[in-house]
């Protein structure tokens, strides 16, 4: 048989043979194909020749192309790879506004791709224009999937530090920049030495912050990494994200719905262009100087410095209550902006807007709610800004728990002549008209409907008690008899000063509230393990000076006394 790689050679003899063969073909062609069929059986003998050296079959031939193209790719591949590295861990963006060939930058990512072929010849011939046009491996879509192939190797390096072993799950719940809701997932596990490890497994889009929709998210997550809620051994949410229930609670009141709605608006407008905002810096320092000309105000180290008007972040309480802090100080300048606007707005829908903007800064039921929100505000600011600290002390963060809710208490009970006596303040000094609370009360946005009640049974009862009850419950709910055992429980292992905060018996109560851990044999034993191990932690200089249970992990792993007390450990 002639073999296919001879077959193809004669074909394309024949197809390029030249004028004057095929002249001669068509004078003598008896001659002519004599000595043709002599050539093509001295070809075939020299091809069945070449067939008995195996380094010149089509087989080796074709193996030898595919493995040059197979090595270019595999540089090609390994040098989109190294730069997806290195721009994962230095935390860089990949691409440019303009890729195109023409730009100028076009991104790290081709940047540094074409770096990397600069300093190495060979890795230049089979890169960028050197490769094949749809195969260059540089598309967004192979970067997105490199970046993905990455976190994937990396999420299985984490669970596998985990391995059988309990966890503590971490969450953040917020909105992106296209205002979708996602949730952020970290967990947190001691690892073979003894060392707290936090690790990002990543961020999953959710419906909404509710704590079905973060359940359902958690359970898919889960599912997806082959881990098991049985588990989790602590759950831990961000204390700004988590604690925004302070304003989404009183955001469920339509009144105060529309106030935050109306105040994002007015930040939105007086700050849209750099000279609304000159005008609020230059307005606000001229009544400054006059105010204190006439000695209206103190001076000092620290007082009045220069303000703006601040927006509020979706998650932290505390930017809701400087939005309203700076309000109430720049209330004269936010309103000469607005009418600023509304005399000389781009456009009409500007100055509608700024005029309706103006008529509901002057009504006494803004008034009301913009000091009722800030003083609710104020009183869980501590809280807000404690649970936020990564060194928090547990047992102090229970007592302010245990405050705040005090206080807000006491301010239901007596503090609504407190409020209205601000509000009074505010509408002398700002010129609006003050209702009296004993006349009757008119519905403003529909003054047709007759309500029968009184301004006081309005503002008292359908807004500032039904506001904090809500606040109330909801604290109530958040920071319940069960948590708060729980974390009083807890901190009873902390080392600070000198395991000063040890008790046993809160430790037992602990170890009751997760049967899975401990059973009950395992309890009886435990309770004479903590004796033992009290005494021989207290009397062990090497655990003097720690600051917490992670540093009593590590340092009971480093001196072996893990394995003298085990229960302990495990709880």
């Amino acid at each position: 048989m002639i073999h296919l790689k001879t077959q193809s050679r004669l074909v394309l003899q024949r197809l390029i043979a030249t004028p004057n063969q095929v002249g001669q073909e068509m004078n003598d062609p008896r001659e002519f194909r004599a000595r043709r069929d002599i050539e093509i059986t001295e070809n075939i003998k020299d091809e069945e020749e070449d067939l008995v050296n195996q380094n010149q079959s089509i087989a080796v031939a074709l193996r030898k192309q595919t493995e040059l193209m197979k090595t270019e790719y595999h540089m090609q591949l390994n040098a989109s790879v190294e730069v997806c590295r290195y721009l994962l861990e230095n935390a860089l963006p990949f691409r440019g506004n303009d890729e195109s060939e023409k730009s100028m930058y076009k991104g790290l990512f081709l940047g540094t791709l074409k770096l990397i072929g600069r300093t190495n010849g060979e890795i230049e011939k089979v890169i960028l224009q050197n490769a094949p046009k749809n195969n260059q491996l540089t598309s967004p879509k192979i970067q997105n999937y490199l970046v993905t192939c990455f976190g994937e190797e990396v999420l299985k390096g984490v669970i596998g530090e985990i391995g059988d072993d309990v966890f503590a799950l971490l969450v953040n719940e917020s909105s992106d920049v296209s205002r979708k809701e996602q949730m952020a997932v970290v967990l947190r596990f001691v690892d073979k030495v003894g060392i707290v490890q936090e690790r990002f497994v990543g961020i999953v889009h959710v419906m909404d912050t509710s704590a079905i929709s973060l359940k359902s998210a958690l359970d898919a997550l889960f599912a997806k990494h082959g881990l098991s809620f049985t588990k989790v051994r602590g759950q831990g949410y961000d204390g700004a994200s988590n604690m925004s229930v302070v304003v989404a609670v009183a955001k469920k009141h339509e009144g105060i719905k529309d106030f935050f709605y109306l105040i994002a608006l007015v930040v939105t407008v007086v700050n849209s262009s750099c000279k609304r905002k000159d005008m609020i810096r230059e307005s606000h320092k001229e009544r400054i100087q006059e105010e204190i000309g006439n000695n209206e105000i103190e001076t000092g180290k620290g007082l009045n410095q220069e303000i703006s008007l601040v927006r509020a972040g979706d998650t932290r309480w505390n930017s809701h209550l400087k939005t309203i802090v700076s309000l109430i100080a720049l209330f004269p300048e936010v309103i000469q902006v607005l009418k600023y606007v509304e005399d000389d707005g781009d456009n009409g829908a500007s100055r509608l807007q700024a005029r309706g903007l103006l008529s509901y800064l002057k009504t006494f039921e803004f008034v009301f709610y913009m000091h009722l929100i800030s003083t609710i505000l104020g009183l869980t600011n501590s809280l807000s800004q404690a649970l936020q600290r990564k060194d928090e002390d547990i047992l102090e963060a229970i007592d302010l728990i245990g405050t705040t809710k005090g206080q807000l208490q006491m301010l239901r009970e007596n503090g609504f002549d407190q409020v209205l006596e601000k509000c009074y303040s505010f509408c002398d000094k700002h010129k609006i008209v003050k209702l009296d609370m004993a006349e009757a009360y008119v519905n403003t946005r529909n003054s047709r409907k007759m309500m029968n009640i009184t301004n006081q049974h309005y503002y008292n009862y359908d807004i500032f008690n039904t506001v904090l009850d809500m606040q109330i419950r909801k604290f109530g709910d958040r920071f319940g008899e069960i948590s708060t055992d729980l974390l009083q429980n807890m901190a009873t292992l902390n080392p600070r000063n000198s395991f000063s905060q040890f008790n046993k018996s809160s430790i037992l109560k602990l170890s009751q509230m997760y049967p899975r851990d401990f059973d009950d044999k395992e309890r009886i034993i435990l309770e004479h393990e903590l004796d033992v191990y009290y005494h021989s932690i207290y009397n062990d200089v090497r655990f003097a000076n720690l600051n917490g249970i992670a540093d009593l992990t590590r340092l009971m792993m480093a001196t072996r006394k893990h394995l003298y007390h085990p229960l302990v450990y495990r709880y």
